[in-house]
């Protein structure tokens, strides 16, 4: 075996009194293909970081090969010192580095360089920060969740990009499809310590599931041999002293072995409450287009969707995804075409935008509303500590702000709050975005028995190919098409990879209408206060303004009123003509705002 570029050896380190490491090890010989997995909150990052020298440990070894070069992907890049996106990824060049690998690799990730580093969105931070540690092409890669914020497109080159290169890996990934495709071998660290095989992300939840089964079974042998001992201590005590003391200690370090087992982290149990049956029609929309000024996000759009359907809405970042499932769910009006929701449907929506839950809200509060301990569960009360306990909430983390909770702990936050409303149809926008594979699998089982329709907004691959029956995929130039089944038989039958759209000058003219109306986003990459405001208040608006105008038009229909009341008359033509007007901008704006959130949080 080659000797390793790194090594960890019993590493320590114990955060806040207790302990997160202890005995972990990791070692990465030349060209070898690592993932690093666990649970949420199991200490990879900090190994990671341990690993790239930016964490010191409290016990254990480092070693790295002298002369080795190591490059870290962090999922917080740091930009200070920067101005520019080419200034950032040229600054981790060393002498004698191939000055043409930052054009090379900003283009294949759809960047300029030209981009000022204080504006650029979720996804464009994570592309420049690959850019960066991809460019001096190191002997070691360590990447703590490459493929957060990138769309499907970006995702596939990075992997490829990956696979191609001679490059020592260490990558911690939710994504269950990346890591097959790149791992060789699996390092798991579940409670402080580490074991490896020799196989790759493929083969190791199988592996995973034995390993804790034989733990269970040693563990059981362990209770049932203290329960002899115990009857012992009791009924068979001999006069044998020193045979007694003995056994009596023995007795003691089994009891004492049994309170130090850490014993794994049970799955969440996760239950979606369920209303009655809708009909068997959910949504059918026919021929319908929505456009932006002078861009089409959907044309001429037709489909079906019954009661129990999968149905997978994906495609690279910027494409409409989000318009396109506001328009089947009615929450957006069509500029022409209909869409006709189905009998006693009952919505549930996951809004995965994690900045609308209030940072300093603690997690009960969150789950109940503030309201009391309770949280309403299908119409029915549960005690927020036994919710939580379904979620993996330990009780002492009632009162935990949110802020303080890790990515994967706010995901399951917002699972939470979503599967709490009874419904028959599910609205899922990334519901795997941070969480661990373990509650990945349960969230897949959950939706296997939901009786309901599910409509998923993902660019988890593996994901898709498990949970979805039919995705529906942009072809551009606004056109969305069907493919029965999951994301890899979409590629089967499509027989082209999804592509992004070309990149364009620091302009970006393909993003802008035509004619910028006062309401439209100016190009800045950030949204403001009033704009998150915005968002959230307009789509009440919206459902207000076409109520009053059926109801204004309603009163018009009354053939009569002209001739009875013709002042009410000319009253009621001029509120109906205002309301739809101000309906108009407000769905113009809707629309402007849900492009730019999208380009910004990487979609």
């Amino acid at each position: 075996m080659a000797p390793p570029l790194i090594q960890l050896k019993d590493i320590a380190l114990t955060f806040g009194g207790t302990p997160l490491l202890g005995g972990a090890e990791l070692s990465v010989s030349a060209g070898e293909r690592v993932c690093l997995v666990g649970r949420n909150g199991s200490g990879k990052s900090t190994l990671l970081k341990i690993a790239a020298g930016l964490v010191e440990p409290d016990d254990g070894t480092r070693f790295i090969e002298p002369g080795a070069t190591v490059r870290y992907l962090p999922q917080e890049p740091d930009f200070a010192g920067y101005t520019s996106v080419r200034d950032y990824v040229q600054g981790g060049l060393r002498p004698g580095d191939d000055p043409d690998a930052p054009r090379y690799l900003l283009e294949q990730l759809g960047l300029t360089g030209e981009e000022d580093l204080a504006r650029l969105s979720g996804g464009e931070a994570r592309r420049a920060a690959l850019a960066r540690v991809l460019a001096p092409d190191p002997d070691i890669l360590l990447l703590d969740e490459p493929t957060n914020h990138l769309d499907l497109t970006t995702i596939e080159w990075l992997e490829s990009e990956l696979a191609g290169r001679a490059n020592a890996l260490v990558i911690i990934s939710h994504d269950r499809r990346f890591l097959t495709n790149l791992s060789r071998a699996t390092v798991w660290l579940d409670r402080g310590r580490t074991r490896r095989i020799e196989r790759g992300f493929g083969e190791f939840e199988t592996w995973r599931d034995e390993v804790l089964a034989e733990e269970e079974r040693e563990q059981h042998k362990v209770d049932r041999k203290i329960v002899a001992e115990e009857h012992w201590l009791r009924y068979g005590v001999s006069g044998r002293r020193k045979r007694n003391v003995r056994r009596l200690a023995d007795l003691q370090a089994l009891r004492q072995s049994r309170r130090d087992c850490r014993k794994s982290t049970g799955n969440a149990e996760l239950v979606a409450a369920e209303a009655e049956k809708s009909g068997a029609l959910v949504i059918e929309a026919r021929s319908i287009s929505k456009t932006f000024g002078d861009r089409a996000i959907v044309r001429d759009f037709s489909t079906r969707i019954r009661r129990g359907d999968r149905v997978g809405i994906i495609g690279p970042n910027g494409s409409g995804k989000t318009t396109l499932i506001q328009l089947l769910t009615g929450a957006l009006l069509p500029d022409s075409g209909t869409v006709r929701l189905g009998v006693n449907i009952e919505m549930a929506t996951l809004d995965q935008h994690r900045e609308s839950l209030d940072p300093s809200t603690t997690l009960s509060d969150a789950l109940t509303g503030g309201r009391g301990d309770s949280v309403m569960v299908g119409g029915q009360p549960r005690h927020v500590v036994g919710y939580m306990r379904d979620f993996l909430f330990l009780p002492e983390q009632r009162h935990t702000p949110l802020e303080a909770l890790s990515g994967g702990e706010r995901g399951r936050v917002m699972l939470a709050r979503a599967l709490a409303k009874a419904s028959n149809v599910l609205v899922l926008d990334e519901p795997t975005n941070d969480l661990d594979l373990e509650t990945l699998d349960v969230l897949e089982e959950m939706l296997d028995d939901y009786a309901g329709t599910v409509l998923v907004v993902s660019h988890d691959r593996d994901f898709l190919d498990r949970v979805v029956s039919f995705v529906i995929v942009p072809e551009g130039d606004g056109r969305w098409q069907e493919y029965a089944g999951g994301y890899s038989d979409m590629l089967a039958q499509r027989g082209a990879d999804l592509r992004r759209a070309p990149v364009k000058t620091a302009a970006r003219s393909v993003d802008k209408p035509a004619k910028a109306s006062p309401s439209a986003p100016s190009e800045r990459k950030r949204l403001t206060f009033k704009d998150k405001h915005a968002l959230e208040t307009l789509p009440k608006t919206i459902a207000a303004l076409q109520a009053d105008i059926s109801k204004l038009a309603a009163q018009l229909e009354d053939a009569g009123l002209y001739a009875r009341d013709r002042k009410h008359f000319d009253q009621t033509s001029s509120a109906l003509a205002d309301a739809q007007q101000r309906l108009a901008e407000a769905e113009e704006r809707w629309l402007a705002l849900e492009i730019l959130r999208e380009e910004i949080e990487g979609r």
